[in-house]
């Protein structure tokens, strides 16, 4: 830390192209460490884009910045707005393509998924026991899937179901699912 610099100062300063430059300013927030706690970061220019990275002896604190600025700065999801008649054509086309891929694994003899449907719910059952199970939430206009490896809520996006808390596809979700819960790889396409 420099003179005049106090704990939870940012300084950041670099030349480049022939200019040289620094500035200091107070950093406050609940993200940023406080005066008690703060080390000094000190940033540097690396590359001609004028790349900035930082350094820090704390480099937990610097991680967990890194995530909650990668995860705020990308762009949101926009999520199709949907009739109740179009979502339902939706649902609808979604269990069918698993059913039909259920029939063509038992066809081919690959495994023996039992299928179950009843209104908007579709229930797997695995040779061992294990279930998977999909259904539609109108209201919501969300497809849920709930496996073994957990519960998943998918929106449509651009003519597909989105999670929208990691962003994966309806059916890569369920082919990862269904292959865990089979013990063998399960691919599931619309």
């Amino acid at each position: 830390m420099s003179a005049g610099e106090t704990p939870g100062t940012i300084s950041v300063s670099g030349g480049g192209f022939g200019s040289d430059w620094r500035v200091a300013s107070r950093a406050s927030g609940p993200f940023w460490p406080h005066a008690a706690t703060s080390r000094h970061v000190s940033a540097r220019v690396v590359d001609r884009p004028r790349l900035l990275v930082a350094t820090t002896l704390d480099l937990p604190a610097a991680h967990v910045m890194h995530r909650i600025l990668s995860i705020v700065s990308s762009p949101p999801r926009i999520f199709d707005e949907l009739s109740d008649a179009e979502y339902d054509r939706r649902t609808r086309a979604v269990f069918a393509a698993i059913e039909a891929t259920i029939d063509r694994f038992l066809e081919d003899d690959v495994i023996d998924i039992d299928a179950s449907r009843t209104g908007g719910l579709l229930e797997l059952a695995f040779p061992g026991g294990s279930k998977i199970v999909v259904n539609t939430q109108p209201p919501l206009h969300e497809l849920w899937l709930a496996a073994q490896g957990g519960g998943f809520h998918f929106r449509a996006a651009a003519g597909q179901w989105i999670d929208g808390r990691d962003d994966r596809e309806f059916f890569a979700t369920l082919s990862d699912c269904a292959s865990a819960q089979a013990g063998r790889p399960l691919r599931f396409a619309p």
